[in-house]
């Protein structure tokens, strides 16, 4: 079974771009903090490339900014490219089936 649930910050705001066959896609990083301290007493952070399609990446768009906690549930997907060098690169990513708006770092700051 293949599932990701995640609840992060997003680092940055979507943006939407469209392929040429008018799909819609946005790639969004969420920083997540784990739960735990490292050696020197401090909780690091991971940020997780997340791949949203259509509806999904318009509404994430559309309502969700920087700085706002997210929670993303998806499926981890890894492709392989070549870079400009011919070296394979691998990636890892989440591709999104839904986006939960949990909080807005604006209205903190309000």
């Amino acid at each position: 079974m293949n599932n990701v649930t995640l609840v992060g910050r997003l680092t940055h705001e979507p943006e939407v771009k469209e392929i040429n066959d008018g799909t819609k896609r946005t790639v969004i990083n969420v920083a997540v903090s784990r739960d735990y301290r490292n050696s020197d007493g401090i909780y690091e952070t991971d940020f997780i490339k997340c791949v949203l399609w259509n509806g999904i990446a318009s509404a994430t768009k559309d309502y969700c900014h920087k700085g706002d906690v997210v929670g993303i549930k998806g499926k981890l997907q890894t492709r392989t490219y070549e870079n400009e060098n011919k070296e394979k690169k691998h990636i890892l990513e989440v591709i999104v089936d839904k986006v939960t708006f949990i909080s807005s770092a604006t209205l903190k700051n309000a």
